[in-house]
């Protein structure tokens, strides 16, 4: 028991509302939930969970990394609630709710290992200028039918007019409108989670979609996005649906994306990246540089996955290069048409299996590391840049590590993170390497 007291009002909002059991959770460093469940009346109390610091960095396979990147002796970090991300869980039978923990050291700091930390340590150099990073992830998906055999691909649900989809029905209506028990609820999950959603558009793949968030916050966006991913597989298991956030689950067909739109706003609410007149600033400039310099260093924080490379495919509409261009979506750095006030850069890198926290820790990290620097970007680009210029990024995720490895992730984000993170992914390369694909049975098996 702890002297923890709930801010006034929440313990009435449990009780009138029933609520038997508080999820005190967490994103590792893949983005899945993670965390304890407490008695509502425990929580209401004050009582403190632990759990081991570890947890942040357990890898995509179960395994963890070696006891060194985390303390030899196996510590624990304390779940402190953050009230403002209380809510009730929308897909629980029984009520139940749901808080947003950081994870904290004994020394009281937050623990480096855990990418909510990464991405607050990031704000909080934005808030030592009197700056704001505001920020709109746009979220691309596939919707498959339920799938239990890795072995097998995935197939678009049967639909309820007896078809699966098979060809593109971009921005088409009819999927939208056959799924449509699964889209409300979704959207009824959403606005219990307190997430202000956009557009919903069908997508270029079959059953592939996109729902967009509104622009807010960082810190709140990242938390959003994180909800959503956890209430998109939810509530898809309850409609018999395989919600899939891989980068490239289907060959031959278009990766999904998670884009995120930028822009930094000060204390009286302007848009830094417009001057006066309304024309771009030197910070906007600065900022853009940045994100050209260092995210060749960092694509392990927007493409963590083997499968996640698959994606870079050219005419795809997935960037392989860094360019910049005003409405121009061949380059990796997209600026879009709109008003000084809205002056924003999307970066087209970040595939949807990315951990939000990261991705927006890495994004915003590396433009202000080209503010502080002074530096300054390329021409912008005109035209087809896909025709123009050949890939500029590493081609595979061994290659993306050992460049993060030597680069500027321990200046940005602190050695304990950085390689810890790259320890995952050792982790999860080493096993990768060992599996034996389809295609080496198909056409190596009988090579003499």
């Amino acid at each position: 028991m702890s002297d923890v007291r709930l801010p006034a009002g929440l313990a009435e909002w449990l009780q009138q509302r029933k609520v038997r059991d508080v999820e005190l959770a967490f994103a590792d460093v893949h983005g899945f939930p993670r965390g304890k469940t407490l008695p509502a009346a425990a929580f209401i109390q004050g009582q403190q969970l632990r759990i081991a610091r570890a947890v942040p960095l357990q890898s995509c396979i179960g395994e963890f990394p070696d006891y060194s990147y985390y303390g030899e002796h196996d510590p624990d970090v304390t779940l402190a609630p953050d009230y403002g991300t209380l809510k009730a869980v929308p897909w629980a039978r029984t009520p139940r709710a749901l808080v947003i923990c950081d994870c904290i050291d004994h020394d009281g700091s937050l623990s480096p290992l855990a990418p909510r930390s990464v991405l607050k340590r990031v704000l909080e150099r934005y808030a030592a200028r009197g700056w704001t990073p505001i920020v709109a992830p746009e979220l691309e998906f596939y919707l498959f039918a339920a799938h239990e055999d890795p072995a097998r691909p995935f197939q678009p649900p049967r639909l309820p007019g007896g078809r699966r989809e098979a060809g593109f029905d971009a921005f088409g209506f009819s999927a939208l409108g056959e799924l449509e028990a699964f889209f409300d609820e979704l959207y009824q999950a959403c606005e219990t989670l307190g997430i202000a959603t956009d557009t919903c558009v069908h997508e270029m793949g079959p059953s592939q979609f996109e729902i967009n968030l509104k622009h807010g916050d960082a810190l709140k966006l990242a938390d959003d996005t994180f909800l959503f991913k956890t209430a998109l597989k939810e509530i898809g298991q309850r409609h018999g649906l395989s919600a899939v956030c891989m980068a490239k689950p289907l060959p031959g067909q278009p990766g999904s994306s998670m884009h995120i739109h930028q822009s930094v706003v000060d204390q009286a609410g302007r848009n830094v990246f417009s001057g006066a007149g309304g024309s771009e600033s030197q910070v906007f400039f600065g900022f853009i540089a940045g994100l050209q310099r260092f995210l060749p260093e960092l694509m392990p924080m927007f493409c963590p996955n083997p499968n996640s490379y698959r994606r870079f495919v050219k005419g795809m509409a997935a960037p392989v290069n860094l360019s910049w261009g005003l409405d121009n979506r061949s380059v990796g750095l997209r600026v879009p048409v709109s008003g000084p006030e809205a002056r924003r850069v999307e970066n087209r890198l970040p595939g949807c299996d990315a951990n939000p926290y990261l991705a927006l820790a890495a994004s915003l990290g590396a433009g202000l590391a080209g503010i502080e620097q002074g530096l300054i970007p390329d021409e912008a680009a005109h035209g087809n840049v896909f025709k123009q210029q050949a890939a500029s990024l590493p081609a595979t995720l061994d290659a993306a590590c050992a460049a993060m490895a030597a680069g500027c992730a321990e200046s940005l984000f602190g050695a304990d993170f950085s390689r810890g993170y790259l320890a995952v992914k050792e982790v999860e390369l080493t096993d990768y390497h060992r599996q034996v694909s389809t295609w080496e049975r198909q056409y190596l098996g009988f090579l003499v």
